[in-house]
């Protein structure tokens, strides 16, 4: 029984360092600027495409 007991309290360590992992290893100051495409080059318009196109 203890062992069944030590086996879960590692395996919900194994979880919490899991989780943890995830969610603050990131970079020290945040993610860089640009990062999520709001700097990115936008595509044309269907408008705009079809003027280029003639």
């Amino acid at each position: 029984m203890l062992l069944l007991l030590l086996e879960a309290l590692g395996a919900l360590l194994v979880f919490i360092l899991i989780i943890w992992w995830t969610m603050f290893s990131g970079r020290k100051r945040g993610e860089l600027p640009g990062a999520h495409g709001t700097d990115a080059v936008a595509e044309p318009s269907p408008d705009e495409a079809a003027k280029k196109a003639r």
